[in-house]
């Protein structure tokens, strides 16, 4: 885990083919989509993924030059609980995925150890924490 935001936590991918990777997980396991929220909270939900995103763009600006943006998604085909996806996007993406979304990726990033989340990223993961941080000490 990142951080404990205001309405979930913010965590790091266990795959980083795509370094940076985050997804925000809602505080209640029993909501299964946006709309299940009260409006009040789903909007608390919104800002923290939006906090999420800037954090991770900020971060991997700094340390990749090849850097692109950042791509944010709620989907929920597959995990039956409320969460976002924060996919940094950078330059160096092989040229038949960068324009198309990460899912279309081929099966064997999502599963090689080479993409494991481990001490590797240790320099990532506190820099996403510390940008974090300072976005939530503005507000």
């Amino acid at each position: 885990m990142l951080r404990r935001l205001t309405s979930g936590f913010a965590v790091i991918g266990d795959v980083q083919f795509l370094p940076g990777y985050c997804v925000l997980l809602v505080d209640e396991p029993d909501v299964q989509r946006l709309s299940d929220l009260p409006k009040a909270k789903r909007l608390s939900f919104l800002s923290d993924m939006d906090q999420l995103g800037e954090a991770v763009e900020r971060a991997c600006r700094q340390l990749d030059p090849a850097f692109r943006r950042v791509n944010l998604e709620i989907l929920g085909n597959t995990d039956p609980f409320l969460h976002a996806h924060v996919w940094p996007r950078f330059e160096w993406e092989p040229a038949d995925v960068v324009g198309a979304p990460v899912w279309l990726y081929p099966r064997e990033r999502w599963s090689d150890e080479q993409f494991r989340l481990g001490p590797q990223h240790d320099v990532l993961r506190h820099a996403i924490g510390r940008e974090l941080d300072q976005l939530r000490s503005v507000v």
